[in-house]
This record gives structure tokens, C-alpha cells and sequence, in this order.
């Protein structure tokens, strides 16, 4: 193909990628702003205490397929936290080994203050189901959100109590910009669809494409400049 012709391809070609290449730059620059760490919210975690000392006693399984089972600590000492295969969780009291109901409203409230070691007060707490649950948590669990006065959120599992994850003003930024990163505003979890594909061959093609004209007008300029 002929330099003038490569070139005119090359600058229509720029024209359809140049927003996509923008939408990379800008959102890859600002998810690498802030350490991912600080995004996680992880500072505004209370460490794990000590487990309490106990002689636990197995716990009743229901005749269910376990797939972890754990002793933890929590506020009012340790529990044993059963994960079953079948994606389901419980707690059980290690003294005994009787399982424990699910965690309710005030129970919930207390735990969330437990596992927060931030300084803003509790405004709402709202249960999830499974089906029904915020973007911003994606981890396919009812969960209870407790929401903070400075528009954090913590999702706890409302069955065993467990903290799922913490959810900052500054990660909902992350995670949108996550999105437009994959273009995928919807689920912000496919990284191969079509469109992305699409996009990311038309610049490699387009960076490719200047490499080529860049030598070839290095060349043409030597060729100008050579003694005839």
C-alpha cells in the first residue's frame, strides 16, 4: 500500500479509536491513583482478634456437604462458621455445636460496628437477597448493607455474619471507571466481548500502522536529502 493511502487509512482509523484510546487512558490512570488497598477500604478493617480459648465441639452439619469450616472470632467470642457446598452458610455455637439462627437487625448493627474501625455513624441498614443485590457487591449472597454517614457501605452475609466487603465513595469511582475500562457498565465483569475485542485490534492495528509510516517517512526524508 502506498504511504498516501496508508495514511489517509490511518487518520480515519484514529478518528473511530481515539474515545475508546481516551476512555483507557483516563480510566487506567485513575484506578492507579490511589493504592489498591485504599480503595478496598481495607484501612477502615479491625484487625481479627485472638480467638477466645474454647474446647469446641463439632458442629451439626444437617447432613449437608461442607466445603470450609472455621472457627473465628467475633465480638461476643468465637463461633464456628460452616460453608457448604451447596453455596449456603451457618453458624454454630463451638460450646456446643448447636447451630445458631441467622443473624438479625441489632445483632447485624453490632457486628457491623465490630468490623468497622472508622469513625462515621451507622445512618441505615437494609437486607438484600441473593437475586436482588447491589451492583456494588456482586458476590451472588443475601447480605445485610450497612450504610455510613460519609456514604460508605458494609455488606455483611446474612446468614453467618461474615463481613463480604466494604464499599467506599472512592471504590464506586474504581469500579465505574473499572467498567468503562472493559466496557461493561452493566456487570463490570466481562473482559472478553466482542466490542472490547473489536476495539483493542483497531488500535493495535492503528499503533502498528504509524510504526510503518513513521520508518517509511524516515526513509523518505533520507531519500530527499541523499546527492544525486
Amino acid at each position: 500500500m502506498k504511504y498516501p493511502t496508508l495514511y489517509k487509512w490511518h487518520v480515519w482509523l484514529g478518528w473511530l479509536i481515539g474515545v475508546p484510546l481516551i476512555i483507557w487512558t483516563l480510566s487506567g490512570l485513575v484506578m492507579v491513583i490511589s493504592p489498591i488497598e485504599d480503595v478496598r477500604g481495607e484501612h477502615l478493617r479491625t484487625e481479627p482478634g485472638a480467638i477466645t480459648p474454647v474446647q469446641p465441639v463439632a458442629p451439626l452439619l444437617e447432613g449437608r456437604a461442607v466445603e470450609k469450616l472455621s472457627l473465628e472470632q467475633r465480638a461476643t467470642g468465637p463461633v464456628w462458621i460452616i460453608r457448604y457446598k451447596d453455596g449456603g452458610e451457618r453458624r454454630a455455637d463451638p460450646a456446643t455445636g448447636r447451630l445458631l439462627p441467622n443473624p438479625g437487625a441489632a445483632e447485624i448493627r453490632a457486628l457491623a460496628e465490630s468490623y468497622y474501625s472508622g469513625n462515621s455513624p451507622i445512618s441505615s441498614i437494609r437486607l438484600y437477597p441473593a437475586e436482588r443485590e447491589p451492583l456494588e457487591l456482586r458476590r451472588g449472597r443475601p447480605a445485610w448493607q450497612i450504610t455510613l454517614a460519609d456514604d460508605t457501605n458494609l455488606y455483611l452475609d446474612a446468614e453467618s455474619g461474615s463481613l463480604l466487603a466494604v464499599r467506599t465513595p472512592q471504590w464506586r469511582v474504581f469500579d465505574f471507571m473499572w467498567g468503562l475500562h472493559i466496557m461493561d457498565l452493566q456487570t463490570r465483569e466481562d473482559t472478553s466481548h466482542p466490542t472490547l475485542i473489536g476495539f483493542a485490534a483497531l488500535s493495535l492495528l492503528s499503533l502498528l500502522m504509524a510504526f510503518w509510516l513513521l520508518i517509511a517517512r524516515q526513509k523518505r526524508k533520507s531519500a530527499s536529502r541523499a546527492p544525486r
